[in-house]
């Protein structure tokens, strides 16, 4: 029987679901989903693996982090590891957001940027069941006129209406080849870059206007004993006042964050976690090359 493996890079705006449909495809959560600007830093892979005896194909998606104008060390490495993931990829998957309109500066830039890179397009018009059908006939117009020669398809990741034929058309874009991936693994991205963003995640849900973006997560230590998985985390900030906010009032936010991360962390590595927590300040991290380099962040 002949496979089919290769990458799949998903290129959008900031927060039009790219991170939910590698999540859906994949049937399990490897990048963190919320709904501020930034939330994925990295290019982070998900395995999607299908081997049976009609069909064998394994998709590794790449979600990257979404496609804006560079504002410092941060989102300079981030928008470079767009474009080398776009150039390296064996096809690119373009994600707009039906719900806000298809077809302004940001996706047109993208659209550009996927043209010059040579490798086969896909459009997917994501979040289509919060639009009747008159403004879904209208987004996927829109979608077909920003000039990729690209098969356009209608989904919602959040619920996987449209994903199937998504999938499907994917999979017939990839080389026939052996397996890149074991069949049991869902992500390349190590274990402690994994609960790290798990915890980063419960900071983007509970922080406000400029504290999300200004922290980032490092994972110290993950030590099993006595039937207990302990992990330390440092959360770093830029200044005392987002220090002050992340802990909260007689500890009250970092305590939440904590008790959130725990309950995913656990899911995360199928047991019982103690979680330990800690805020440092590092002015301008988003700046400082020599951090980033260890935070994983290239």
């Amino acid at each position: 029987m002949v496979s089919r493996s290769g990458f799949v890079a998903l290129a959008g705006r900031p927060n039009v679901g790219k991170s939910t449909l590698v999540n859906a495809i994949v049937g399990h959560k490897v990048a963190i989903v919320s709904d501020k600007p930034q939330t994925t830093r990295r290019a982070v892979r998900g395995v999607a693996t299908h081997s049976s005896p009609e069909a064998a194909w394994q998709l590794v998606l790449t979600d990257l982090p979404g496609v804006q104008r560079p504002r410092d060390a941060l989102t300079q490495r981030m928008q470079k590891r767009v474009e080398s993931e776009l150039r390296d990829s064996d096809a690119a998957l373009l994600i707009v957001n039906g719900d806000q309109g298809v077809g302004g500066p940001g996706d047109v830039f993208i659209a550009e940027a996927l043209a010059a890179v040579s490798v086969p397009a896909v459009i997917a018009v994501n979040k289509v069941d919060r639009l009747n059908h008159t403004r879904t006939v209208e987004a996927l117009q829109a979608a077909a006129d920003l000039g990729l020669d690209a098969e356009v398809f209608p989904i919602s990741a959040r619920t996987g209406k449209g994903v199937g034929p998504l999938v499907e058309h994917l999979v017939a874009q990839l080389p026939e080849g052996p397996f890149m991936f074991g069949e049991d693994e869902r992500s390349d991205q190590p274990e402690s870059v994994m609960l790290a963003e798990l915890v980063r995640e419960q900071v983007l849900h509970r922080t406000r206007q400029e504290v999300p973006h200004a922290v980032e997560v490092q994972v110290d230590e993950i030590d099993e004993r006595d039937g207990l998985v302990y992990v330390r985390a440092l959360l770093w900030v830029e200044t005392e006042s987002q220090k002050g906010i992340l802990i909260g009032a007689r500890g009250q936010m970092i305590k939440g964050i904590g008790t959130a991360a725990r309950k995913e962390l656990q899911r995360e590595v199928g047991g019982q976690v103690h979680l330990d927590l800690s805020v440092r300040v590092r002015r301008s991290w988003r700046a400082d090359d020599a951090l980033l380099d260890r935070l994983g962040i290239t």
